[in-house]
């Protein structure tokens, strides 16, 4: 058999379908969510009273925007990985407009419905702001990040950080401290462990938009690749692995079946109850992040919590 690069090279996630299907067991990137389509539920997650994340993350930061921004230092470009539609990062480029006249912000994301939604929203509400969205697979590297001018604060925010299997997460921040120079600084946002009374219902809430966001993922590959999952097929799995500290999504099949991706020349079996392993969202200790942080070539300086210690943002220097 062929490549999926070479039977469909004009698609950019036909590797990680390819990859993820072929294996036992059975996994998908989760930055296959992020179509149109996905980008769409997952802003609507965001707004679900069970999911705490992003309301949590955002009371931090209006909270403390203006002390992140004096921590982080004078002529600023802000630069955010995986910045979807940005609506928190409007309370940074506020303070940091407090503080400078001029403000360059590079959003980076593999949605381009969302980075669109961003421009338009940001456009003209800001005097001073100039906007120059990047649509790119962040994980791929950052190299172009390096020339820009005056110093940059690199934002990863919603704990994305926890998505990756921990030393892809080490891996990921020495590539981001590879592109910042000396005096640079990164913002961190990073989940912290807590009751999983609290993170289940996060992760499935009782509306089931985060089980269509988990089920969209094969919708996206049947448009992009032809294949003909039947999304109603599979159910929706959001356990809590206290083992390894993480939340998980899963989709299960609810029957026997036989999945033909045409692009890629495959057929994919699947027996009752068997899962595709979707995402991880590691929650951490404070212990853990400097671990990482340090490993990365990062020194922590500040960090900002809510009142209830759910979730924190950290700034860390560039050593």
């Amino acid at each position: 058999m062929s490549t999926p690069l070479q039977l469909h090279h004009s698609s950019p996630i036909a590797a990680d379908v390819y990859e993820g299907l072929i294996s036992k067991p059975k996994w998908l990137s989760p930055k296959l969510f992020y179509d149109a389509a996905g980008s769409a539920l997952f802003e609507q997650i965001t707004e679900l009273p069970e999911y705490y994340l992003t309301r949590t993350e955002r009371s931090i930061l209006l909270e403390n925007a203006d002390e992140v921004i004096a921590a982080a230092g004078g002529n600023l470009s802000l630069i955010e990985l995986g910045a979807g539609t940005a609506t928190k990062t409007r309370i940074l480029i506020g303070a940091a407009l407090e503080k400078q006249k001029k403000l360059s912000f590079y959003p980076i994301d593999v949605s381009r419905s969302a980075l669109d939604e961003a421009v338009a929203s940001l456009n003209g509400d800001f005097r001073g702001l100039t906007v120059s969205p990047v649509v790119a697979d962040y994980s791929h590297g950052l190299g172009q990040l390096t020339k820009l001018p005056g110093r940059k604060l690199l934002l990863y925010l919603g704990s994305s950080i926890g998505n990756f299997e921990p030393m892809q997460a080490g891996r990921m921040l020495h590539m981001m401290r590879s592109t910042l120079k000396s005096g640079d600084a990164l913002l961190l946002g990073t989940d912290l462990v807590k009751s999983p009374d609290i993170l289940l219902p996060a992760y499935d809430d009782s509306l089931g938009v985060t089980a269509e966001f988990n089920r969209n993922i094969l919708r996206h590959i049947n448009r992009e690749l032809d294949a003909d999952f039947d999304a109603a097929t599979f159910k929706h799995v959001a356990p809590w692995n206290p083992a390894f500290s993480r939340m998980e999504m899963h989709l299960e099949s609810t029957r026997p079946q036989v999945i033909n991706i045409r692009a890629l020349q495959m057929r994919v079996n699947f027996v009752k109850g068997e899962r595709i392993h979707t995402e991880n969202s590691y929650k951490f200790t404070q212990t853990v992040v400097d671990s990482i942080l340090n490993l990365a070539g990062f020194a922590r300086e500040q960090t900002w919590t809510d009142p209830q210690g759910w979730f924190a943002l950290h700034l860390a220097r560039v050593e």
